[in-house]
């Protein structure tokens, strides 16, 4: 077993399962993708550790344990289309691939999204796809959507996002109030979002979702 594998072991057993996450689907996915690839070189030390991985300004690889509680969460079937916005390096969309049909990867960095196309390329994920553009904007050409994963912070959820989402999908996204900040799971019911609250956790804002007046999930 290489370093690495062994880091992958503890990340699941040290970070992942003891967080109630225990669907094998996921824990199966998060031993396979290797992490360490989906990140800047000068951090792949850093790649399995338990905080959220810096890759850009106000951009992060969330942390291992909001992940996988995230996807926990949403239940995926092997059967469904996932939006995976703010898909950074391309990690979440490797595991995301793992678990769905299909996943649309998106990306605004142009830096960002290119080497996750490069990097999903070279790890053999060929069910996932990576597109550029405003993360607030979604992909609605390839929509609507089984389920939609934010990976980053939301003060406001863009109402144009919100509407990819098929009848009966879910979504996924981490709410911010000040430095506060809870995961919240949405499911679509006769055009509209029910909204349930899942755990607690933080990311920086993502661009595009800062916190408009009078809004909250």
């Amino acid at each position: 077993m290489s370093v690495y594998e062994a880091r992958r072991t503890m990340m699941v057993d040290n970070q992942v399962r003891p967080s109630d996450v225990t669907k094998f689907p996921i824990i199966d996915a998060m031993l396979k993708i290797r992490r360490e690839v989906f990140v800047p070189d000068e951090k792949r030390e850093a790649a399995y550790m338990g905080e959220n991985l810096a890759l850009a300004p106000d951009r992060v690889m969330l942390e291992p344990r909001t992940f996988a509680k995230m996807l926990d969460a949403l239940d995926i079937a092997p059967t469904e289309m996932v939006l995976d916005v703010g898909c950074g390096l391309g990690y979440s969309s490797a595991v995301l691939a793992e678990l769905a049909d299909t996943v649309i990867a998106l990306e605004e960095e142009e830096s960002l999204a290119s080497e996750a196309e490069a990097i999903l390329a070279r790890e053999e994920v060929m069910n996932a796809v990576v597109l550029t553009g405003p993360l607030a904007e979604g992909a609605a050409k390839h929509g609507p959507y089984d389920v939609i994963v934010v990976e980053g912070g939301v003060g406001t959820l863009p109402e144009t996002l919100a509407g990819q989402l098929k009848e009966g999908g879910r979504i996924a996204c981490i709410l911010m109030e000040g430095g506060l900040g809870t995961v919240k799971v949405g499911t679509c019911t006769g055009g509209r979002i029910a909204w349930r609250f899942a755990f607690n956790a933080t990311a920086p804002v993502l661009p595009g979702f800062e916190t408009v007046r009078d809004f909250a999930l």
